[in-house]
């Protein structure tokens, strides 16, 4: 890994309340912006802007639980001028709305049921596979973690999963009803007995995918994909994604 491009990483994360330009940040680490943009997005795997907006609904997350700000201040508070903007991004990134999320670590329950939500093509393509902790993960996430496997149409977790499931006492994951297209399967592990907050929004991530994306046709195909799962460096792009509200009901 480029040492700008953590530096570069870092110094986003670290200004995630403020508005900063791509500018700012190539100025920061004395590259062009067209350089490090591009070298940012293929060692990163997503372009600055989108990594940008990722730390700012983390930064959103932790504020939602653990003060009783408005979704208005919130809203200003990591960067965003119009709160409509930023309820329908951080809907469309974490999967509920801001106000839903707010609600959360009263809804989840440790540990949860086992689960698994078929994508919606019924004769779609299925991927399976096993999923394996480093030595480092299983010490942050426990023996018998919760893991959470899904099918994404980009290569960080955010938003709502095509097809998805809560592992629990196993590795082996099987997930159905893929509709035609390119996808990306994602896992991360959270602890079983966290609290609300460890678990929507953890300080040491543990996550991993698939190295290669599936490719799903009109045929109900068979994938295989093994996944390892490993501690997050502090420059990884954060899993967006609500976990566990992918299990829990909503209003």
């Amino acid at each position: 890994m480029d040492n700008a491009v953590v530096e570069a990483a870092r110094f986003l994360t670290a200004n995630a309340d403020r508005r900063i330009t791509l500018h700012d940040v190539a100025d920061h680490v004395s590259y062009s912006p067209f350089h490090l943009a591009r070298l940012f997005q293929r060692q990163v795997g997503v372009p600055p802007g989108q990594y940008l907006a990722a730390q700012r609904f983390q930064l959103a997350k932790q504020i939602l639980i653990t003060r009783d700000d408005t979704v208005l201040d919130i809203c200003y508070a990591v960067g965003f001028s119009s709160v409509g903007t930023f309820t329908s991004r951080f809907r469309s990134a974490v999967g509920v709305t801001p106000s839903q999320f707010r609600r959360l670590p009263d809804r989840i329950g440790a540990p949860r049921a086992p689960i698994m939500i078929a994508g919606p093509a019924g004769d779609g393509a299925v991927v399976s596979g096993t999923i394996r902790l480093s030595a480092a993960a299983a010490a942050v996430a426990g023996s018998s973690p919760s893991v959470y496997v899904g099918v994404f149409p980009r290569r960080d977790p955010r938003g709502i999963p095509v097809t998805g499931a809560l592992l629990a006492d196993t590795t082996d994951y099987l997930l159905t009803g893929i509709p035609p297209g390119t996808y990306w399967v994602l896992a991360s592990a959270l602890p079983v007995h966290a609290d609300g907050l460890s678990q929507l929004v953890p300080q040491r991530t543990v996550g991993g995918g698939a190295p290669q994306p599936i490719r799903a046709g009109p045929a109900n195909l068979v994938h295989r994909r093994d996944l390892f799962l490993d501690v997050s460096a502090d420059w990884a792009p954060p899993v967006v994604v609500a976990l566990p509200a992918l299990a829990t009901p909503q209003d």
